[in-house]
């Protein structure tokens, strides 16, 4: 059976000392670890990061975050 890369997939993390827990499809994970390496932050670096300058749920925070990371490697 191959996965859905359309399910949700939550995970829990660490975030400046507290445990919070964020649902997104796989490929957006994907892309999160891949920005990460890249800026050579961990993920919960990166996550952090992203939850530091969010206004809205961090689920959402962290889709855009990636959608304006796609849009930059595009238009250099």
């Amino acid at each position: 059976m191959t996965s859905d890369p359309q399910r949700l997939r939550k995970r829990s993390i660490v975030i400046a000392g507290h445990r919070t827990s964020l649902s997104l499809e796989q490929p957006f994970w994907d892309a999160l670890k891949e920005i990460a390496a890249r800026r050579g932050l961990s993920l919960a670096r990166l996550i952090a990061e992203i939850d530091a300058t969010r206004s809205g749920n961090l689920s959402s925070a962290a889709r855009l975050y990636v959608l304006d990371a796609l849009r930059a490697d595009a238009n250099p």
